[in-house]
């Protein structure tokens, strides 16, 4: 049964301490022009500012299209969208209307304006930023934990903790077909050609399916331990893969071989973005820090303190700033409270 990367720790996920470092893991000399000149501009942006979004944790934040929002959903059943203005967030709306937590959305591909949150409830709901209004509440058959937008915009996919994926036409609100795996569906995801669907899974493997026949394709053996997360650039070029080993494998897209790997993080991986450039990769865990490496030659570009472990990360997807998300409580009146804020990392220190 799959398990929403909110909920895991190390525990959940076969592993009771630090990952070790594959053998194949290669290490590369100097740092590159990029990262020099990235470490240089992070060095004066390195400023992180948090948010107050909700009442109880954050799981997942997500950019628009076109960068001007950010939206986060939430164990307190809700979604809350920002508008980003300058150097902050400013709260522009709560979406309510889930019986149970939002454990991930996601933004239509090439419109602004809507975005689909997963609910525990059993439903997904499509929302528009410019009615504030549920535009459409599509009943699915288990609690959902994970969703993906096709990069046509045609089609909706929502897995739920049965691993059952649904792909829901995104003009009728209709299931168009549904695929029970026999296996643990972590995440799922659209290759940036629409012609592919990828599953990661608690076997370690990737699989693969043709789309939309839905037919297999392939099941690459990515890591020894659950395969948690998965993001495909914006360039097309690579794929990543999160796992429980605490390592972060890196994919060519049209070869389908790992080309290198990222090992600086410890714990469970169960959260990945790519930079608007393709450039960047962020990686985050139970680790108080989140990870950027240079996506060429997977060198450290940088790491961003945390306090607690980090759920969500998103690169916007113009500029270099990270919004994130962690399992952050509000020490100041109650050690047990959750925080409910979202974090902006890349800021100007003077800001």
């Amino acid at each position: 049964m799959a398990v929403p990367t909110a909920a895991m720790g190390p525990s959940a996920l076969g592993q009771s301490g630090p990952g070790s470092m594959a053998p194949w893991c290669s290490v590369s000399s100097g740092p590159s022009r990029y990262v020099l000149g990235m470490q240089e501009l992070f060095r004066g942006h390195s400023k992180t500012r948090e948010f107050l979004a909700h009442s109880a944790k954050v799981h997942s934040v997500a950019w628009s299209c076109d960068g001007r929002r950010l939206a986060s959903g939430s164990f307190d059943k809700t979604a809350s969208v920002f508008l980003l203005e300058k150097d902050r967030l400013v709260k522009e709306n709560n979406y309510r209307g889930h019986g149970d937590s939002v454990d991930q959305l996601c933004w239509h591909p090439s419109n602004p304006d809507l975005f689909v949150t997963a609910s525990g409830d059993k439903t997904i709901r499509i929302w528009d930023v410019r009615t504030t209004k549920c535009i459409a509440t599509v009943n699915t058959k288990g609690e959902n934990i994970n969703i993906c937008w096709s990069p046509d915009g045609q089609t909706i996919a929502v897995g739920n903790k049965d691993d059952v994926v649904t792909f829901i036409d995104a003009k009728t609100h209709r299931s168009k077909a549904e695929e029970q795996f026999k296996f643990e569906v972590n995440e799922i995801s659209w290759n940036n050609d629409n012609n592919m669907f990828f599953l990661t899974n608690g076997n370690g493997c990737i699989n693969i399916l043709s789309y939309p026949e839905l037919k297999p394709v392939q099941s690459i053996n990515a890591h020894p331990s659950n395969c948690i997360c998965i993001k495909f650039d914006p360039m097309g070029k690579y794929f990543a893969t999160g796992s429980a080993d605490a390592l972060v494998s890196l994919w060519d897209v049209d070869e389908l071989v790992c080309v290198r790997c990222f090992s600086r993080l410890d714990w469970p991986v169960r959260t990945l973005s790519f930079s608007h450039d393709g450039k960047m990769l962020a990686s985050a865990s139970e680790d108080h820090f989140i990870d950027i490496a240079e996506v060429e030659t997977g060198d450290k570009l940088w790491e961003v303190q945390c306090e607690s472990p980090t759920f969500t990360v998103a690169w916007h997807p113009k500029r270099p700033l990270l919004a994130f998300a962690c399992d952050d409580k509000d020490g100041k009146y109650d050690s047990s409270r959750e925080a409910g804020t979202v974090k902006l990392f890349g800021l100007p220190n003077d800001s």
